[in-house]
């Protein structure tokens, strides 16, 4: 199974505001534990997790759809986690943003001439269910652990 460039980005751009907010929570208040800036805009994370601008603007109107992230305009606004969201599966999360579609696609433009008594496409449904099933029970919050989470907020912008 592999994953669009956009779920990559997307799951990137969580765990990064994901690590943002651990870091505010378990910071006293007033303490500036890091540079990176806590509810970055999409141009700052685009540039801090490597991706261009664009693609990174896609995914983020596509979270906010999701109600994942919320998106605040002009001063002090920026990027943020919705409220509730470092405990959602990583599961659903993936499976929203990649959809429903089979892994391969038998009735397309030209249909497969095996369509009617393949295995394969039942098997690979299977394959495709026990991927997603593997990544339930992980919640966002789980990505950012140590040592994942300092090494997100420790990205520069360059």
């Amino acid at each position: 199974m592999r994953l669009t460039k956009s779920t990559d980005i997307a799951l990137r751009i969580v765990m990064r505001l994901a690590a943002a907010e651990t870091d505010r929570l378990v910071s006293s208040p007033g303490e500036t534990r890091r540079s990176v800036s806590a509810n970055p805009t999409t141009r700052e994370v685009a540039e801090v997790m490597g991706v261009q601008y664009t693609h990174a603007a896609k995914v983020v109107a596509q979270l906010q759809h999701l109600g994942v992230i919320v998106a605040r305009r002009g001063r002090g606004g920026g990027l943020a986690l919705a409220e509730t969201r470092r405990s959602v599966s990583v599961g659903w999360l993936v499976r929203a943003l990649e959809g429903n579609g089979e892994v391969v696609d038998c009735d397309g433009e030209v249909p497969c001439p095996l369509s009617s008594a393949c295995r394969l496409r039942h098997a690979l449904r299977q394959a495709q269910e026990a991927f997603y099933a593997s990544l339930d029970p992980l919640r966002v919050e789980d990505l950012v652990a140590d040592p994942t989470g300092p090494v997100l907020l420790s990205l520069r912008l360059r």
